[in-house]
């Protein structure tokens, strides 16, 4: 603490010496080493109690803003690093953008760290009341995230819990209370300071509280995982993973090869098994529009020996959509189109403006981007419970869950991580896809074109994964459903109420008292 106390904030206000900001970039990227794939969570609760101390000690808004940033862009450069893997599939075109993606991703996601520091230290000035308020501005930063700009709810503070019992929070607070968690772990050791003492004894109460709230709810998730689950449907499906790399994947030779390798997944018989009741293919598994399919339906099923779940493009007109169907002896089944798409992966901001100058996005096949589908909808496959389709980045978001009366039975996530990488990006996508089952209490079946495909049970645990980089398939009988939890009754505004309620009070109390700055 001496030593970090040596590196902060000059006495005057403005901005703090270059070393100090590289101490506060290397903590958030620290803080970053809780995310998947290290889940190094408790590094991650240590460093932002740090980031928490030294931006009490700041000498006022401007100053407390400058540490905010250099934080969050230590921690956005190491948390969303994979961010660069998409200009890397034509490096010959796309490679001279990676770093300034980077850069600009990291930049982004530290504004949202930015404006909490500058508010706490104009609301709350003082130590140690700016970096309280400091913390538990970053819980409503995380959520604003969501919405903010179409919302990418990526990194949250909370996702450090997601591999643990702790994660079983969740259920009841969704990913905004296991920020809350996170950040309020990180905070006692300050919200306890003993003044006038050295700097480990001053925070020693506090960090015993920390560690007993996590042991707390560590223990409550873990009683939460001991119980039975209700008994699963009796549903075999087939998850398939074709591994197409992206590099290769519209290839004229390569996408037949493809082709045929989901073909041979989906109907190789597995030895004491029975035929599966649904085979699943991933995104955009095939290089043929879905108006252009003629008896590929027929085919395809018959050829699978089951109706074929798949992600599959189609066209209206000019517009192109990133689409869900299923395939049976039917013909062609409802369809769902993606509603949420990636901005510059699947569509281009003023796209019309840029198509002139030849900029498209990176993700879609045909024309310039996606058109976005109406909304979240609950879908009805033959034989199969109702189910709400989540194509790839749509999984990230909580706010899509559907609840109430049409409560689907199962949720599918079909996806292709082959534009993440295979460092941290499809770790965190699964990490994200288990998140939001344990919020909904439903299962999650999850078929990923390079991996990592997965079945998720109701309480977001891995029954079965199929890593990166492998062609197979996952046989598997679809877990059963919990009852709704009671995040999917209440959702986030518990949460934000009550840290509404604390900064409230905590204001009241500061105008109270005398002398108070």
């Amino acid at each position: 603490m001496a030593a970090l106390a040596r590196l902060s904030t000059p006495p005057r206000s403005g901005r703090p010496a270059l070393i100090a900001l590289l101490a506060d970039t290397g903590l958030g990227a620290l803080a970053a080493l809780g995310q998947a794939p290290w889940d190094l969570w408790y590094l991650s609760v240590t460093a932002l109690a740090l980031i928490l101390y030294r931006m009490a000690r700041a000498s006022g808004p401007r100053a407390a803003a400058w540490h905010g940033f250099a934080a969050g862009l230590g921690h956005f450069a190491l948390a969303m690093f994979w961010i660069i893997e998409p200009f890397f599939v034509e490096p010959e075109v796309y490679g001279w953008m990676a770093p300034f993606a980077l850069g600009l991703m990291a930049a982004g996601g530290a504004l949202f760290w930015t404006v909490p520091a500058w508010l706490a230290a104009r609301l709350m000035p003082g130590f140690p009341r700016q970096g309280l308020g400091f913390a538990a501005l970053i819980v409503v930063s995380d959520w604003l995230r969501g919405w903010i700009f179409t919302g990418l709810p990526w990194a949250l503070t909370g996702h450090i819990w997601i591999d643990t019992p702790a994660g079983q929070l969740a259920a009841g607070l969704g990913a905004i209370g296991l920020s809350a968690l996170t950040m309020l772990a990180a905070a006692l050791p300050l919200a306890f300071w003993r003044v006038a003492q050295p700097a480990w004894r001053a925070a020693l109460p506090g960090t015993i509280l920390a560690a007993l709230l996590i042991a707390a709810v560590w223990t409550g998730g873990m009683a939460r995982l001991a119980q039975p689950l209700p008994a699963d449907t009796g549903l075999h499906l087939r998850l398939v993973q074709p591994n197409a790399a992206q590099a290769l994947k519209w290839d004229p030779y390569w996408s037949e090869v493809f082709f045929r390798r989901l073909l041979d997944l989906s109907a190789a018989p597995d030895p004491g098994r029975p035929p599966p009741d649904a085979v699943i293919w991933p995104e955009t598994a095939v290089n043929f529009l879905l108006e252009q399919s003629g008896t590929a339906a027929q085919d395809i099923s018959a050829f699978a020996g089951a109706p074929v779940i798949l992600g599959i493009q189609r066209s209206e007109g000019s517009r192109y959509f990133n689409s869900l169907t299923e395939f049976s002896a039917l013909g062609i089944g409802p369809v769902y189109d993606k509603f949420h798409l990636v901005p510059f992966g699947e569509y281009t901001p003023w796209g019309d403006v840029m198509a002139r100058f030849g900029i498209r996005a990176f993700a879609a096949q045909h024309g310039f981007g996606y058109s976005p589908g109406p909304a979240a909808q609950v879908m009805q496959f033959e034989g199969l419970p109702p189910v709400q389709p989540l194509i790839c980045y749509e999984a990230v978001f909580s706010r899509h869950l559907i609840a109430g009366a049409e409560r689907p039975g199962w949720l599918l996530q079909v996806t292709n991580d082959a534009w993440f990488g295979k460092l941290s990006g499809p770790w965190q996508h699964l990490a994200q896809a288990r998140l939001r089952a344990i919020e909904s209490g439903l299962p999650l079946m999850r078929a990923a074109n390079t991996g990592i495909s997965a079945v998720i049970d109701a309480r977001g645990q891995l029954r079965a994964t199929l890593g990166l980089d492998l062609a197979g398939r996952i046989d598997a009988v679809l877990p059963a459903a919990l009852p709704p939890t009671p995040w999917s009754r209440w959702g986030d505004w518990p949460v934000l109420a009550l840290i509404g309620l604390g900064l409230f009070l905590a204001r009241q109390r500061r105008r109270l008292t005398p002398g108070a700055g």
